[in-house]
């Protein structure tokens, strides 16, 4: 059986954030997320690159082996930022998440992949399942017993991601496979959606018919709670391939004049990429104070 995707994308730059550092792409075979982080270290530099690269794999179906393929576009994009850096150090310290759906040609199989706090999530016959698994400093203490969900929600480091693209070498994606059925409804988001409204919620959000009220209702409910971050979602439906197909759809996080590399060197607004020695002593220090 093949299968195919139809899609609608909204991204707001939310309540609080003078710029978007999101960046989405979006085809009838391929969905990415990216949450650029850095704000004027160069966040949105970051998050553009890797959708740029993700794009090429997205402009053609690709026939060989999806995993693999997804794999080598993240890391490829991932090289890119260590370039952009190198050709304008005043970027150092930029970085981007990365959640992605890739479907495999002829077939009902996608593979999810993922790195860092966005996510991806299925909705079938009315139920909401996340797919992926946050990279996260608030992710591990929950995996530890250390905190439960609803202190989660409330906790002050919940931004901080233990993994992303930040150029560094090595990187290892979190990837897998996965069955649909037509009818199912994928949700990917960055985390300005997740951080702030609740699974219920999703799941309400998305169990309306329309796409596009569907997204439209999910920044609602994120700029309601606050708006405090970017928010990004890809709200897409898997349907049989003789179905009208959508044209790509690929939104940028944008560069502003106001935001040139040479203004953003002059700030220093908080990174929230950690090394791992950094978050290995950040859990060591909250587990045993």
């Amino acid at each position: 059986m093949s299968l195919t995707l139809q899609f609608t994308v909204r991204s707001d730059k939310g309540l609080v954030r003078e710029v978007n550092e999101d960046s989405v792409y979006a085809a009838p075979h391929l969905l990415v997320v990216a949450d650029g982080m850095g704000g004027h270290a160069g966040g949105e530099v970051a998050s553009s690159v890797v959708i740029s690269h993700m794009a090429e794999l997205g402009r053609e179906r690709t026939r060989a082996e999806p995993m693999e393929a997804l794999r080598e576009a993240i890391l490829a994009g991932n090289l890119a930022i260590a370039q952009a850096v190198r050709d304008a150090p005043q970027l150092n310290g930029m970085g981007t998440t990365i959640t992605a759906v890739l479907m495999e040609a002829d077939s009902d199989q996608f593979v999810v992949a993922n790195v860092g706090d966005s996510r991806t999530y299925l909705m079938r016959a009315g139920e909401l399942v996340l797919l992926t698994r946050d990279d996260s400093l608030v992710q591990t203490l929950l995996d530890d017993g250390r905190i439960t969900p609803a202190e989660a929600l409330a906790h002050p480091q919940r931004s901080m991601v233990t993994k992303a693209l930040v150029g560094g070498e090595p990187l290892s994606p979190a990837l897998f496979r996965l069955e649909t059925l037509p009818g199912d409804r994928f949700l990917l988001c960055s985390d300005g959606l997740s951080d702030l409204v609740a699974e219920s919620e999703l799941a309400e959000a998305l169990g309306l018919p329309s796409r596009d009220e569907a997204a439209d209702r999910l920044i609602q409910l994120a700029l309601g709670a606050g708006g405090n971050d970017n928010v990004s979602v890809v709200v897409a439906d898997v349907v049989h391939d003789d179905a009208p197909a959508d044209a790509p759809v690929i939104s940028r996080a944008p560069l502003k004049e106001e935001e040139a590399p040479e203004r953003r060197g002059r700030t220093g607004r908080a990174v929230f990429v950690l090394a791992a020695v950094v978050v290995a002593a950040a859990v060591a220090v909250y587990l045993f104070s």
